[in-house]
């Protein structure tokens, strides 16, 4: 099983900023310690993002798309067990699923019977 993660935001915009080195009328050494750190955290920012960018798809889900006669058996697979229909007769959230019509839709395994959602 896999989901897509895509993301609305420009990743490849994000980039370490240019620090600037202490003026000499501040502690230079402790100023400078805190631009090394945070440099450190900026450039570890761009790492996970350029990883990020170059990894687009974590995971998809992929159903098999079954008529509802050819579902396997509801009691066999068990309680919470979800699969894809292509030719339910209603979309009623919870009722139980009957083929014959044209609606394409999600369907659970109550451990009994194959309902809509």
């Amino acid at each position: 099983m896999t989901l897509v993660v895509t993301s609305e935001f420009e990743l490849n915009r994000v980039a370490a900023p240019a620090l600037p080195l202490a003026p000499e009328i501040y502690n230079r050494p402790y100023q400078d310690q805190l631009n090394n750190v945070l440099r450190l955290y900026f450039n570890r920012v761009d790492a996970i993002l350029a990883e990020l960018q170059a990894t687009e798809t974590i995971n998809t889900i992929s159903f098999t798309v079954y008529t509802v006669a050819t579902l396997p058996s509801a009691v066999t697979l068990g309680a919470g067990t979800r699969a894809f229909v292509s030719d339910a007769n209603a979309t009623t959230f919870a009722s139980v699923v009957a083929g014959g019509g044209s609606n394409q839709l999600p369907v659970y395994s109550d451990g009994t019977n194959w309902r809509i959602g």
